[in-house]
């Protein structure tokens, strides 16, 4: 319900972002990215695309000047964090939820099992989390399992809510987001 409700309100900045991408960035409006969701099961999670055509699908701390390869929207798109509207149809589609784990790439191997070694592959992966509001993209690895477990153990409707003002927070103040 919640979803469904999201998704009307960002129709319309939805559309307008995507014929702003699509003016001035050749390529698809729409990057569908192989993510690792529960249980291992891979999916392709919808995201507006905020780098170039041809740009590796690796972490973007993983590319060297990850800058060069953003579009001339991407930037922007990323710091305010409107680049992950499109995963609002990975929740109405049962693959992702609001709240959980951020999905991992296909190829973050090591994420992947230290994930699966302390169980939290079980969760449903979400658009945010508790790793997100805490730190995001500047907090390694290893911290963000730790985060995402203690989730796992804290997990509950209240907390959930927490979590999603808290991200509101952090969109808002552009805290932890790499260009």
């Amino acid at each position: 319900m919640i979803t469904l409700f999201s998704g009307a309100i960002f129709i319309v900045p939805a559309v307008a972002l995507a014929l702003v991408i699509r003016i001035t960035s050749p390529g698809p409006i729409l990057y569908w990215s192989p993510r690792v969701g529960r249980h291992g099961r891979i999916f392709q999670m919808p995201k507006f695309r905020t780098m170039k055509v041809g740009t590796p699908q690796v972490a973007t701390d993983k590319l060297a000047d990850p800058a060069s390869r953003l579009t001339p929207v991407g930037g922007v798109l990323r710091k305010l964090s409107l680049d992950e509207l499109p995963q609002l149809w990975s929740v109405i589609k049962g693959d992702m939820s609001l709240v959980g784990p951020r999905p991992a790439l296909f190829n973050q191997h090591e994420l992947i099992a230290a994930r699966k070694a302390r169980g939290i592959d079980a969760l449903r992966p979400g658009i945010t989390g508790w790793a997100q509001i805490n730190g995001r993209d500047d907090i390694p690895e290893w911290r963000k399992v730790e985060l995402d477990e203690e989730y796992l153990r804290r997990q509950s409707f209240w907390f959930d809510l927490q979590i999603l003002w808290l991200t509101a927070w952090r969109v808002v103040r552009r805290d932890g987001v790499s260009h």
